[in-house]
């Protein structure tokens, strides 16, 4: 495997290139994804040339990088979420045709929300989150849910991060945040209005596998105003759904 100066392999900086990407920048110039992962760019169009034989990676018609087909393949065989998602689709396309605007899961990876399902209607409310994207916790219902149950160092990490607001309703300090999962924890649920836009209130409940652990969150969009309420009960019957599904397997 050979290695950089620095000592870094092959395999590092290959990994580096494809964390390059993200939901919302799916297609990047050889010269960005030397920007982002401070390769040369000689050295980092040599590696993308390698990935791209392999079908790793992708050439757009611009000539532009993108993730390539194999790396979908490869990544969908092996998720961990898989079993997770399967688990969840009934209840998660119930849930959605019953409130009519978003409806997703998430889980915990790192310090993050990741989305690994979202259902939405054309006409939904907006919501920020899509699939293979992430979300800070502290402005996610997914994320107080997912933080409350966390062990309490991860909680702590969270907790010691800066927390931006993205309107006036947005936690932004370790005490709220801190309350705010107590709340989770006593209710059952959490309930942001107007946490990320000031017109959309999201509602997340927690899922649990055979031992009882939280291993996901079921969560809704919906609009922000007097009915947004209406959802918890039916929210709560689709994590039950869910949970019950995930126990009776191994």
């Amino acid at each position: 495997m050979p290695r950089a100066p620095t000592g870094e392999s092959s395999i590092a900086r290959a990994a580096r290139i494809i964390a390059a990407f993200t939901a919302d920048e799916t297609s990047l110039t050889v010269t960005e994804i030397a920007r982002r992962t401070g390769l040369h760019i000689a050295t980092a169009s040599r590696l993308i040339a390698e990935l791209t034989t392999h079908g790793l990676l992708a050439r757009g018609p611009g000539r532009e990088v993108r993730i390539g087909v194999r790396l979908w393949e490869l990544a969908a065989r092996a998720s961990p979420t898989s079993s997770l998602r399967d688990a969840a689709m009934p209840y998660l396309e119930d849930l959605h045709a019953v409130v009519s605007h978003h409806a997703q899961l998430g889980v915990l990876d790192g310090d993050e929300v990741l989305f690994i399902e979202r259902l939405s209607a054309r006409d939904a409310v907006i919501n920020y989150s899509q699939i293979a994207g992430r979300l800070p916790p502290h402005i996610s219902s997914c994320g107080h849910v997912l933080l409350a149950y966390a062990p309490a160092e991860v909680r702590q990490r969270v907790l010691r991060r800066p927390m931006p607001a993205c309107t006036a309703a947005t936690i932004t300090t370790a005490d709220q945040l801190d309350r705010a999962w107590a709340a989770v924890r006593k209710q059952g649920y959490a309930f942001l209005a107007g946490h990320v836009h000031e017109d959309a209130t999201g509602i997340a409940v927690p899922i649990r596998d055979a031992l009882n652990d939280v291993v996901a969150a079921l969560s809704i969009i919906v609009p922000n105003d007097d009915h947004a309420d209406a959802g918890i009960a039916v929210l709560l019957a689709a994590a039950r759904g869910v949970t019950r599904t995930l126990s009776g397997r191994r």
